[in-house]
């Protein structure tokens, strides 16, 4: 489960990056979106352990 976390951690910092330096264009924000699923999907699994 923490590689789960380590990919939404990054996905964050490329998103981030990308949405302060407009890198990647409109494949950043699909990647936020991504994490922020991952993210839905471990607290509804329960798994709330970092």
């Amino acid at each position: 489960m923490r590689l789960l976390w380590w990919i939404i951690v990054i996905l964050i910092i490329v998103w981030l990056a990308g949405f302060l330096l407009d890198v990647a264009g409109g494949i950043i924000h699909v990647l936020i979106v991504i994490a922020i699923i991952l993210v839905i999907y471990n607290l509804i699994t329960g798994r709330k352990k970092l």
